[in-house]
């Protein structure tokens, strides 16, 4: 492994990822770790922004199955978005961090609404963009929203962080002869319906020439291993596949 070229990155991170052992809600000692690791990653000269989801606190699909309205439900996940992103961006000032809050959605009480001129500004001069309440509209993953931000700011490329090392054929925990892949094409992602980020997320960063690198974030100080080479990750680009 080498270490990767990138210095402007989007991150995506899940809103399970900050649960730790549980399964609902904000582990303290979670957020924090991942807090450290982005200040770290941050304090070493690479500009970030960070998606993050809501699917700790709540799902808009999983709300519509339980016969609440598709719209109502998605705003309800936007909000739950926000709620980690104040969480995440009050963990990274606590860590000494300069970072700021963005939401697609307009929640002016509890922070700015998203522009791209203030964000990528944010960005240039060392501060840490936490993006939150999706884009703002309905129907739209955060896969989505991270595909999105990373093309208005910028960015050389979005980081996927997952419950896996990488990109599988299959599920690995539920067969142990998945095969991993360490490069694809987006075409290949498209072609093989591979579960990386949704087809518009994945159309998003085809277009725009941002290659997708996929990477487990259990490990303490995941990011920073990754960036330095030192963690597996699958790489999906416009380039061939190997």
């Amino acid at each position: 492994m080498s270490p990767l070229p990138f210095k402007r990155l989007l991150i995506k991170i899940s809103g399970e990822a900050l649960t730790g052992a549980g399964s609902y809600g904000i582990d303290g000692a979670k957020l924090g770790e991942i807090a450290i690791d982005l200040a770290e990653v941050s304090e070493s000269g690479a500009r970030l922004a960070v998606v993050i989801g809501g699917g700790n606190i709540y799902r808009g699909l999983a709300g519509s199955s339980n016969g609440i309205d598709r719209v109502k439900g998605d705003f309800m996940g936007m909000l739950a978005t926000v709620m980690n992103g104040v969480a995440l961006q009050d963990a990274l000032l606590r860590h000494g961090r300069s970072a700021s809050l963005y939401s697609g959605l307009r929640v002016p009480e509890v922070c700015r609404t998203f522009s791209r001129d203030e964000a990528k500004a944010d960005m240039d001069r060392g501060w840490i963009a936490v993006l939150a309440g999706g884009t703002g509209s309905p129907f739209f993953t955060t896969d989505t929203t991270a595909a999105l931000r990373a093309a208005e700011l910028d960015c050389d490329a979005i980081l996927k962080a997952t419950q896996v090392d990488g990109i599988y054929s299959e599920d690995p925990k539920l067969n142990p002869k998945a095969k991993r892949y360490d490069r694809l094409t987006f075409s290949d992602i498209l072609a093989q319906d591979l579960k990386v980020m949704d087809a518009a997320a994945i159309a998003i960063a085809r277009d725009n020439a941002i290659p997708i690198v996929v990477f487990s974030l259990h490990q303490k100080g995941a990011i920073g291993k990754l960036l330095r080479g030192e963690a597996p990750c699958s790489v999906v680009g416009n380039g061939s596949a190997a």
